[in-house]
């Protein structure tokens, strides 16, 4: 036989020993590690969004109401007179804004 033949023959077996980790590698990048760069992404623009006024809540489960902003931190009113001083990355979501909650 000739050397073609025998690597026709025996190509088959090879890419089938390949396929199931490159599968395997493709689920894991498509199920695992792109869903969390998008939550990381639109968590960042989040909070790169945050305005005066709006309501939120921190990693903490502080709730508050944003009331001064700088590029680094984030200051949150909690009570009447209560302000806390937190890093922009310490907000965890928005629960509404003063507008929304005025016209309840």
């Amino acid at each position: 036989m000739t050397f073609l033949t025998l690597l026709l023959q025996a190509a088959p077996a090879d890419y089938t020993q390949f396929l199931f980790p490159v599968a395997i590698a493709a689920v894991v990048y498509f199920f695992m590690i792109r869903p969390q760069q998008k939550r990381s992404a639109d968590t960042k623009k989040f909070r790169q969004a945050l305005a005066k006024g709006a309501r939120v809540v921190t990693i903490g489960g502080l709730h508050g109401l944003v009331i001064e902003l700088t590029e680094e931190t984030v200051v949150v009113e909690v009570d009447r007179g209560v302000k806390l001083r937190f890093d922009r990355s310490a907000i965890a979501r928005e629960v509404g804004t003063k507008a929304a909650d005025a016209a309840l």
